[in-house]
């Protein structure tokens, strides 16, 4: 006979505490498979309890499986084929691996956004305010390219700060670029070519992969990516960052952006993807246009993003596709559903229409140049700053760092993590190694609090001072 102690049941009712005690004898095999369970009456009598307890507690065993039954005769557990017991591990057990890696002092690998810099007062009553009046709007499904609204006002944000001129209904809104990347290669075909810069951010290539997509090189020069090398390539897209690459800064002049567009309009399946990634933070003269607005040929899908100017946890991009393929989008992928949330697109759309996106930006070119100036300065004004020298485009949220030293990168990382300062060389970022790429560092500052910037200059001194030590001793040693 079943006995069950009901002094604590935990908060749970009755009939709930007996279901889960009846459940565990059957997993753990007290109660083998077929065997006959006490009746109704009898168990209820047996444990003290009401026949609709030990009802309600059977029945819901029933349901999901664990016992059933036969006419006039009773209930019996059901044959379930339990999954083989972990295996028991006398060790002492260890502790919960929540490491998350090195606390760095200074990392300049994250990507972040100053929480003090964010409207946050602005973007709250912003959303309050589509909660309180666009109701009808929040409970209608959009079509696969996002709410209207948004496409509008993004048109419009285009059209004024970028020189593009595009209809709404060109723009398609993901949540994030890594998205649209696979919806590309999803409406371009799993047997697409893609020819990506080298150097280059390495995760798009994962991106592009992990979605069927074949990728390869071509190198770049001074003015940006080399178009005899896209040729060899025999790529049918290029995924380029013309206004200001990444890792490098450099932007594309005019003469090779026409180079680029001569090369899509030589093949009808010839397309090039714009990364517009953080073309609105340019610091000198004025910002750049577009390559998408130089394209008279319908040949440039545009790719941006709200990560950078907003907030990373912004998951919400765009792309804005030529007119020509607009019907094959619909006709192919018009099925799917857009992936953002239209709380958030209303919400952003708002922000857009009533100006806070444009005071927003102005403000964080204003942060970001200022930030960026006092590293320029700490750098010029710490110890080692002879052995320093900086390389940078104006443009974009990191900036170069060339060390004097004899080290490979692999070991100068080593000693800068030992002072707190995790950082990339661009060797990191080369397909194509190249020996003259040797000792240039990465410096994405916009997740550095400002407070840190003079301190992470004098521990990068200090990791300069310490390599010089060491390749001075292997010098003697040698």
């Amino acid at each position: 006979m079943l006995s069950y102690s009901f002094e604590d049941t935990g908060g749970d009712s009755l009939y709930d505490y007996l279901y889960k005690c009846i459940k565990t004898d059957i997993l753990k095999g007290n109660l083998q498979a077929d065997e006959k369970l006490p009746s109704k009456r009898m168990l209820a009598a047996h444990l003290g309890v009401s026949v609709i307890t030990v009802e309600n507690a059977y029945s819901q065993l029933l349901a999901e499986g664990y016992i059933y039954s036969k006419a006039r005769s009773g209930y019996y557990v059901s044959p379930i084929g339990l999954a083989p017991k972990a295996q028991m591990d006398t060790a002492a057990p260890a502790e919960e691996d929540d490491d998350q890696g090195p606390a760095y002092f200074a990392d300049f690998l994250a990507s972040g956004a100053d929480a003090d810099a964010f409207p946050f007062r602005i973007w709250l009553k912003t959303s309050q305010q589509v909660m309180r009046d666009k109701k009808d709007e929040l409970l209608k499904k959009p079509d696969a390219g996002g709410c209207m609204i948004l496409r509008q006002q993004i048109s419009r944000h285009l059209a004024d700060f970028r020189g593009l001129k595009v209809s709404p209904r060109q723009i398609i809104i993901g949540s994030g670029t890594e998205y649209l990347y696979g919806l590309l290669v999803r409406f371009f075909g799993a047997d697409t070519v893609v020819c990506l810069e080298d150097p280059g951010y390495p995760k798009i290539e994962k991106i592009y992969m992990s979605n069927g997509a074949r990728c390869v090189h071509a190198g770049i020069d001074r003015d940006g990516i080399r178009i005899s090398e896209l040729r060899d390539a025999d790529a049918s897209l290029v995924h380029v960052s013309p206004s200001h690459q990444f890792p490098t800064g450099i932007a594309m002049p005019a003469r090779r952006r026409y180079e680029l567009l001569s090369w899509a309009s030589e093949d009808s399946s010839r397309y090039i993807i714009e990364d517009d990634y953080d073309s609105e933070f340019r610091f000198s003269g004025r910002p750049l246009p577009s390559l998408a607005s130089m394209d008279a040929g319908g040949r440039v899908i545009y790719i941006n993003t709200f990560s950078k100017s907003l907030c990373p946890t912004l998951r919400l991009s765009y792309m804005v596709l030529p007119k020509p393929l607009l019907k094959q989008f619909y006709d192919k992928l018009g099925f799917l559903s857009c992936t953002v949330s239209n709380f958030e697109q209303l919400t952003l759309a708002e922000f857009i229409e009533d100006g806070h996106f444009e005071r927003h930006l102005n403000r964080m070119r204003v942060y970001y140049r200022r930030k960026r100036k006092r590293f320029f300065d700490a750098i010029r004004g710490c110890r080692a700053a002879q052995r320093m020298h900086i390389i940078e485009e104006g443009a974009g949220l990191h900036f170069l760092l060339r060390i004097d030293t004899s080290l490979p990168d692999s070991e100068m990382k080593k000693i800068l993590a030992r002072h707190g300062i995790h950082i990339a060389s661009i060797s990191d970022y080369y397909v194509k190694k190249k020996p003259e790429m040797e000792h240039v560092f990465i410096v994405n500052y916009s997740a550095i609090d400002s407070s840190r910037i003079e301190e992470a200059a004098d521990r990068i001194a200090q990791s300069i001072e310490e390599a010089q030590e060491t390749a001075s001793q292997r010098d003697c040693a040698g």
